[in-house]
């Protein structure tokens, strides 16, 4: 607990010091990665299927707001829609319009939200995002994290059917746009880890708001078990093939990696919990007050060492009168 607090307070010292370094560098990385992996899911156009292009867009977004790395993606994934068949372009195009309409008008502070979301899939850690964002924000987050959820099921669904939608098929065009709708817009597993994602958001800000010792404690614990029982649930319902394993572990680690995040940002001492009642001419107020757990860093001392000066040498008394003898 004293190390993780050591570190947290060490490195707001250290962002504090070179945030305009390393916030460009934290950006160029999330790009470079996302710019990859998606020429890796859906490379079709194979002159974008370049490290180049990928380096050098992700250069460009390290010095653009966020939102921009969000919509070169939306861009490059359109391109290969756009060279697998174009009826597999204009349906992306209809889903990226919608999301971006409502991502933009409702939650435009959230573009990394909208980014790391199929970051997140792809790493195996999704179920950790909705915890997070419940922690650390409102439950408008809800938006970009729905958002990034269908950015990844459509990605995966082009990249595992890319025979059927190529368009030197001979399916029809109307059988290519109904094949495309059954299976990516009414994508049951999807809209069911939709659901799921936004009820934890929802049941983890809300907790994590209460007045109760070791609220956030338990709203990851929460969140992470109603996400579970969603999943799980809804999954047999709908007759979706459960992920049991899957969900399990996966819930387990991001309620883990919640944690983490939970004391590295807010840990609060409840050995040391005041209650303080006042009044005014219309209210009787009681307040409960819990001090945050604070650490001193320890500061490194350098200890200057002067150079001594020699000591003179001092003349000793029969010298001196052997001296003066000479001189009478």
């Amino acid at each position: 607990m004293k190390t993780l607090l050591e570190m947290r307070e060490k490195l707001k010292i250290f962002l504090s010091k070179y945030d305009i370094y390393i916030y460009p560098v934290l950006k160029f990385i999330m790009a470079l990665v996302t710019f990859l992996l998606i020429n890796g899911h859906v490379g079709f156009m194979k002159k974008l299927d370049n490290p180049g292009i990928a380096l050098v867009l992700a250069l460009l977004c390290s010095f653009l707001p966020v939102n921009v790395t969000a919509v070169f993606a939306a861009i490059l994934i359109l391109l290969h829609a756009y060279a697998l068949s174009l009826e597999v372009f204009a349906i992306t195009l209809v889903v990226f319009a919608v999301m971006f309409l409502l991502f933009f008008s409702t939650a435009p502070k959230f573009g990394y939200v909208l980014i790391l979301t199929p970051l997140a899939f792809v790493f195996k850690i999704p179920y950790f995002v909705p915890l997070a964002m419940g922690l650390v924000s409102t439950p408008v987050t809800a938006i970009p994290v729905a958002c990034g959820t269908v950015v990844y099921f459509l990605l995966h669904y082009l990249g595992m059917n890319t025979a059927m939608l190529s368009s030197a098929q001979n399916s029809t065009v109307t059988e290519k746009i109904t094949y495309l709708l059954d299976n990516v817009l009414n994508n049951k597993e999807m809209i069911l880890t939709v659901v799921a994602f936004t009820l934890t958001i929802v049941i983890v800000y809300m907790i994590r708001r209460m007045s109760v010792d070791h609220a956030w404690t338990i709203a990851v614990v929460a969140g992470a078990v109603a996400d579970a029982i969603v999943l799980l649930t809804g999954s047999l319902i709908l007759g979706v093939s459960p992920k049991l394993l899957s969900v399990i572990v996966g819930g387990i680690l991001s309620a883990v990696l919640a944690l983490l995040l939970q004391i590295s940002i807010f840990s609060l001492d409840y050995s040391r919990t005041e209650y303080v009642q006042f009044e005014d001419d219309e209210y009787y107020y009681y307040v409960k007050a819990v001090p945050k757990i604070s650490i001193a860093v320890p500061q490194k001392k350098v200890k200057k060492i002067n150079a001594q000066k020699a000591p003179q040498r001092k003349v000793s008394s029969g010298r001196k009168k052997s001296s003066a003898s000479r001189h009478q």
